[in-house]
């Protein structure tokens, strides 16, 4: 099943530091206290730390915004690029430094120990595999999903049953997220 979002209209929380705040597509399993992934919009105001997320594996990609640089002293320093996925590790102890104004960042954690993700851009069909988990966001121009036209800052998230998804505009660009479970 497929369930569609706007990020203008996903609920705001506030960072408990004031650096920015997050609009979260969903956390899987939904109300429970331990995200099994995690997909989320945030925005960042301000230099400062990220929080840290022991266990977890993430990915950011650039949405808005001159740039963002994520310094882990003694490990890499990285200059995030519009649409361009970064992964790193949630216990990496990171600050973050704006290079020009505020931005906006789609997030995905997977829990180390049962998920993986895979994040990319594509501007052609997407058939999802059966038994992924996922979301796609668009970037450019408008997609069809069933029914529903996305336009740029909408998407669809599916935990296992997704649909075709196909360009309908010839600028379409879509942030694409497949999330499979750990094989144990």
């Amino acid at each position: 099943m497929i369930h569609f979002y706007d990020s203008q209209t996903l609920p705001v929380s506030q960072w408990r530091n004031g650096g920015g705040e997050t609009r979260e597509i969903i956390s899987f399993p939904p109300g429970e206290q331990t995200f099994s992934w995690r997909l989320s919009i945030a925005t960042i105001a301000a230099d400062g730390p990220f929080s840290l997320f022991p266990g977890v594996d993430r990915v950011i990609t650039l949405l808005s915004g001159a740039g963002v640089t994520l310094d882990a002293p003694g490990r890499y320093r990285q200059l995030l690029q519009p649409e361009q996925p970064f992964a790193f590790a949630g216990e990496d102890n990171i600050a973050a430094q704006l290079t020009g104004g505020i931005s906006r960042d789609f997030n995905v954690m997977t829990r180390r120990a049962s998920h993986q993700a895979r994040v990319t851009v594509i501007n052609t069909r997407l058939a999802p595999e059966a038994a992924t988990a996922g979301a796609v966001y668009v970037l450019a121009g408008e997609w069809l999903s069933g029914d529903i036209t996305l336009k740029p800052g909408q998407g669809v998230w599916w935990d296992c049953d997704g649909s075709v998804i196909e360009p309908a505009s010839p600028d379409a660009a879509l942030l694409v997220t497949v999330i499979t479970a750990r094989m144990r």
